[in-house]
């Protein structure tokens, strides 16, 4: 039976009013991911190039330990970030903290062999045997998607992975295209996807020859297309971009980016935090989260105006993961 909107933005365990009223930190509030049967934070620990950048392994993994003990216990990461740094720095946690963890992969290869390679190095570089989710990295386009479902492709190792508990769940992620997304998701048995899912993108499309339109909402954009697809067929949603690679920031409050994000119906929201205090203060965010109302949520698709929904578009259009 399906979740309504207002169940699903609902949160298990003590509300943050509740926690304040017995003198305990607010908890960060958690959804269910999907019908996978586990609940999840609402905010994921980004791993990617804002991860990477810490100068050093000891502050990259102080950063991390901190997001743990502050209930940000989904780690999002991937086998081509920082060329492997990304997965080797949170391995170096794993020996002592992969129970509390939900921890999640991409992996970038088109080809069932190539993807059994980089799955195993991931494995070895984050120092598991198994993983909660597994992700099929960075859909580009309908091309990308026939590569990815091919005879010998790499869906065909991820769902290997599946069936051999390697990983529990496996998804596929893409902020390019909202339509080879929606069609991703209508023909295959993922658990659970990964886009683009902010104030911008809330009107966004591409015509046929690759070049971004912005369109009335409800008709093309990841919001409108994929998430329903996703939300139809029980799937944990994990939103990313929420800060448009900080492009964003500055036309709306973090906290309205943020609150944006968490406002749809998704189980979570990644974040990249290249400075401590940033952690702080998402985390802050998080507990204290309260979903915004329609005729808000109506305005913030306003806040960035037609030339820059299109430079945003062609930035998303061929921007890398790394």
């Amino acid at each position: 039976m399906a979740l309504s909107r207002r169940e699903f933005l609902g949160v298990a365990g003590l509300s943050p009013l509740a926690a304040r009223a017995l003198g305990a930190p607010a908890p960060l509030p958690r959804r269910p991911f999907g019908r996978t049967g586990i609940e999840v934070p609402i905010l994921a620990f980004g791993s990617g190039s804002r991860f990477v950048a810490y100068e050093t392994d000891e502050e990259a993994l102080s950063v991390l330990n901190r997001a743990i003990d502050l209930g940000m216990t989904y780690i999002d990461t991937a086998h081509s970030y920082g060329d492997g740094k990304s997965e080797e720095r949170v391995g170096h946690l794993m020996p002592a903290r992969r129970k509390e963890v939900v921890l999640a992969t991409k992996l970038s290869a088109r080809t069932a062999d190539d993807g059994r390679r980089q799955l195993e190095l991931s494995l070895k570089r984050l120092q598991t045997d198994r993983l909660d989710v597994l992700h099929i990295h960075a859909l580009a386009d309908r091309d990308d998607l026939a590569a990815i479902e091919a005879k010998d492709g790499v869906l065909e190792a991820v769902m290997e992975a599946r069936e051999q508990k390697i990983a529990r769940f496996v998804g596929i992620t893409g902020h390019a295209d909202p339509v080879a997304m929606k069609e991703a998701l209508e023909r295959h048995d993922f658990d659970c996807a990964q886009m683009a899912l902010n104030l911008a993108r809330a009107r966004m499309t591409w015509n046929d020859d690759g070049r971004a339109e912005t369109i009335a909402m409800g008709d093309g954009s990841f919001e409108a297309l994929a998430l329903p697809v996703a939300n139809a067929k029980g799937m944990g949603v994990i939103a990313m971009k929420v800060f448009g690679q900080e492009q964003l920031v500055g036309r709306a409050s973090i906290r309205e980016l943020i609150y944006y994000a968490l406002s749809l119906p998704v189980s979570l929201a990644s974040l990249g935090m290249p400075k401590p205090e940033m952690l702080e203060e998402n985390v802050a965010l998080g507990r204290g989260f309260q979903a915004l109302p329609e005729p808000e949520m109506r305005r913030l698709r306003t806040v960035v105006d037609e030339p820059q929904r299109a430079a945003f578009a062609r930035f998303l259009r061929h921007h890398a993961d790394v």
